[in-house]
């Protein structure tokens, strides 16, 4: 498992990303693999003059050929991983509240191509590259260890290994449980708001822990408020709205099962007689909204990811303008307006002009609040550009004069 199986060595001015802090080899990059080479273990990486840069995992079948573990150690071993995973869950015990967290983002925390993610005392792991899957258990077995001295004991861990990028790997969809079966119907609270979070079939791993402190954020807006939740999925943000003590939520979601999960949730937390969710197509319920003379004190968009890939931002763009030119337009003058983006690819400066163009379409005034990213227990390394992701910003909207 931790033998290094050869060497890979780059081309004359490649290597630019990694040499920089970042932890990913493309296959372009690449001049020479030497013999003896196995896809899914470790090998060192050289520079065009053999110059030593560092130790990582290889796997041929993917593009990104090559994701470094170590620029330094050479020795990568039990302990190694174990130095790796205590220092990821020591900078959350630092940052975030641990009850239901992220305690291990790939690349950002180290140890590239994983995640896993705590929802009470159930582990959720999701590994996207050959390499890690192969140290997978003793990742695992070191987080429990890790989370036992702080006396948070596991009671069960599921894989949620079922994304499609997978398949770029060479590797196969998978899902399951890792060691005894247990209810995968998890109880967790975040923020004074419970949720029943379904580790089996949820989206990604469950639920979207990265919004917490911006769920956290919108609660000052909502008491005594209206509240439209667009895109509200199992009801979060709504829910916050809610439990701020907002006179009226509407949740919207074109998924069935994630409004029934909402309504749940709504139950659960005693708000089903103010929190209310509606299945319908966010784009067409928007302008009907309109058209009826609606109006809301605070408007929440949190659409999932428009684009997946560089080919596809021009219309990612075009989407994101079209949801918030169409999102403002139920702002009362002098209301808040919460929109985000979670595609990496919609970079910050993007986004940013997309939002200034649809509020200028729509003849609103916008006064920016806040800007904010991802939850700190999904940690931005600014040497791996992969890693921000999620812009979040709140406005106050007056119309134009």
């Amino acid at each position: 498992m931790f033998t290094i199986t050869g060497t890979v060595k780059l081309r004359k001015g490649e290597g630019r990303t990694i040499k920089s802090g970042g932890a990913w080899i493309y296959d372009n990059e690449i001049d020479e693999i030497s013999e003896g080479v196995i896809d899914g273990r470790l090998v060192e990486v050289h520079d065009f003059d053999d110059y030593f840069m560092g130790i990582g995992f290889i796997n041929r079948k993917s593009k990104i050929t090559v994701r470094m573990l170590s620029r330094f150690e050479r020795n990568v071993d039990e302990a190694f991983i174990e130095k790796r995973v205590n220092a990821a869950i020591d900078y959350r015990t630092k940052t975030v509240d641990m009850s239901s967290c992220r305690l291990i983002f790939g690349e950002a925390d180290f140890l590239p191509g994983i995640v896993i993610d705590k929802f009470s005392d159930v582990l959720v792991v999701e590994s996207l590259a050959l390499g890690i899957d192969n140290l997978k258990p003793v990742i695992i077995e070191k987080v429990k260890k890790a989370l036992e001295k702080l006396d948070m004991p596991i009671r069960g861990v599921y894989e949620r290994s079922d994304a499609k990028v997978r398949e770029l790997e060479g590797m196969k969809r998978t899902k399951g449980f890792i060691g005894e079966e247990f209810d995968t119907k998890v109880l967790i609270e975040e923020n004074g708001v419970k949720y029943y979070v379904d580790v089996k079939d949820g989206q990604k791993t469950g639920f979207f822990l990265d919004q917490k402190y911006n769920r956290l954020a919108m609660q000052k807006f909502c008491k005594d408020a209206r509240v439209l939740d667009c895109f509200t999925h199992t009801g979060s943000f709504a829910l916050n709205a809610g439990i701020a003590g907002a006179r009226e939520v509407i949740g919207v979601d074109a998924s069935e099962l994630g409004c029934n999960q909402a309504r749940e949730n709504a139950r659960l937390n005693g708000l089903e007689d103010t929190v209310t969710f509606k299945c319908a197509d966010v784009f067409e319920l928007l302008p009907e909204l309109v058209e009826a003379g609606e109006s809301f004190d605070v408007v929440i968009l949190d659409p999932p990811a428009f684009t997946k890939s560089r080919s596809t931002i021009k219309k990612a763009v075009k989407g994101y303008r079209e949801i918030n030119m169409k999102g403002l337009k139920l702002v009362k003058n002098g209301g808040y307006f919460a929109t985000c983006s979670c595609s990496h690819f919609m970079d910050p400066e993007t986004f940013t002009k997309t939002i200034h163009e649809a509020a200028k379409s729509v003849h609103k005034r916008l006064r920016q609040i806040e800007y904010r990213t991802q939850s700190p227990d999904h940690p931005i390394l600014w040497s791996a550009d992969e890693s921000l992701y999620l812009k979040f910003y709140i406005f106050q909207v007056v119309d134009e004069l």
